[in-house]
């Protein structure tokens, strides 16, 4: 009777915990947060004209489509893509495809993997390539800053360095034929200061900054 008795009380037990933590407390933390806080309890969602057009939280690609015979062109279903130039890019994304929100990830590789190397290596090179010539002087490896050579641990991060900003500001002032103190002033707008003052480092969001130029 008393093992009857204790399991009875176990399975009660575990029953009560499953509704109270699995049900009820996730409803009320949820409903709190949608009446405090509904923009940061629902992704930071950036809308325009009505449109959902991403997030500030979640990093994505700027790119245009590879267009052969007319058709946009399909590697394995998914459309093959080239980084658009006139738009501030991000950091370099190690999901699957870039900027995967749905599975974030990095590559667990540790600092003496060749596979790190040479990823780096044409991280680099692809930034180089794509800033170098708007640089003054040009660009060279010993010049790119961190955050263009790795990727974040979730490979999806918003924001990139004020220093990486800088640099692809020459690009963008360039291609748009815009003053670079304008895109320089967009820049310095949409970046965050250190978390509590002095946690990390100034960060510039990319999305915010690339809407900001559309609405030049």
């Amino acid at each position: 009777m008393a093992i009857r008795k204790d399991v009875v009380t176990s399975i009660l037990a575990v029953l009560g915990l499953i509704v109270f933590l699995g049900v009820l407390y996730p409803l009320v933390i949820t409903g709190i947060s949608q009446v405090a806080f509904p923009g940061n309890a629902n992704g930071q969602k950036v809308y325009v004209d009505g449109r959902l057009v991403g997030s500030k939280i979640i990093g994505q690609n700027f790119s245009l489509p590879v267009i052969k015979n007319g058709k946009p062109e399909l590697e394995k279903g998914v459309p093959v893509t080239v980084i658009d130039p006139m738009y501030l890019q991000g950091r370099p994304s190690g999901t699957t495809p870039a900027y995967n929100a749905a599975a974030t990830t990095f590559a667990n590789y540790g600092p003496n993997s060749t596979i790190t190397k040479a990823a780096i290596v044409a991280n680099i090179k692809a930034y180089i390539t794509l800033n170098g010539k708007y640089y003054p002087g040009g660009l060279t490896a010993a010049k790119v800053p961190v955050d263009a050579a790795n990727t974040s641990a979730s490979g999806i991060d918003p924001q990139i360095s004020v220093r990486n900003a800088d640099i692809q500001s020459y690009r963008i002032a360039a291609l748009r034929h815009l003053p670079r103190a304008k895109v320089v002033a967009l820049i310095d707008k949409y970046t965050s200061g250190r978390g509590l003052g002095f946690s990390g480092e100034p960060g510039v969001n990319v999305l915010e900054v690339n809407l900001a130029l559309n609405r030049l």
